[in-house]
């Protein structure tokens, strides 16, 4: 069984209670999950500057998943909507003031969804995780290895999912290119 709950609660703002919390992954049992989150204890100092810094100042290490595919765009707001609906629909109305989109709230939502829910939802952001995985091991940020227990808990990467990370990669998210034309620079017009 995934530690989705632990995940979340790791991947918070540092405070005494995260720091607390990082004491139960010795209560894991054994496996991937457990040996990728005994790597981020072991690496994890419990700076908030260090956190601001990764996850706050650095677009390639946002914890919103939806802006990887769609940027600050209308689809992403049509993306956050869709991911509200999908937790009302399974009992779990979201009550939270962050986006529904935040990594921290998807593996909430796995821990507590029926079997399979939560699953399927971070699977449909595959290539977003793997981009932000990828990401915080190019910093040698502590927080990949909790990037790795998340997608130890996930079926393997397809060649799909391969080629939408590439692509995530090489082209980042888009720009809203809509229905802005009124606010061009004047010596554009």
């Amino acid at each position: 069984m995934m530690p989705w709950a632990l995940l979340s609660f790791l991947l918070r703002y540092p405070d005494d209670d995260v720091r607390a919390a990082a004491a139960r992954i010795a209560d894991l049992p054994p496996g991937p999950a457990r040996d990728a989150l005994d790597r981020f204890a072991a690496a994890w100092d419990g700076d908030p500057a260090h956190y601001v810094e990764t996850f706050d100042l650095r677009r390639r290490a946002s914890l919103h998943l939806t802006y990887y595919a769609h940027g600050d765009t209308r689809t992403r707001g049509a993306a956050l909507v869709r991911i509200k609906k999908l937790y009302r629909a399974a009992g779990l109305p979201m009550e939270s003031s962050e986006l529904p989109d935040h990594l921290v709230v998807m593996l909430a939502f796995a821990s507590l969804a029926p079997a399979g829910h939560g699953e399927a939802l971070l699977g449909e952001h595959r290539a977003a995780l793997e981009l932000l995985r990828l990401s915080l091991h190019d910093l040698d940020s502590p927080y990949a290895f909790l990037l790795d227990a998340v997608v130890s808990g996930l079926p393997a990467l397809t060649v799909k999912d391969r080629a939408d990370v590439a692509k995530l990669a090489r082209e980042g998210p888009p720009d809203e290119a809509v229905g802005l034309e009124p606010y061009a620079v004047a010596e554009a017009m």
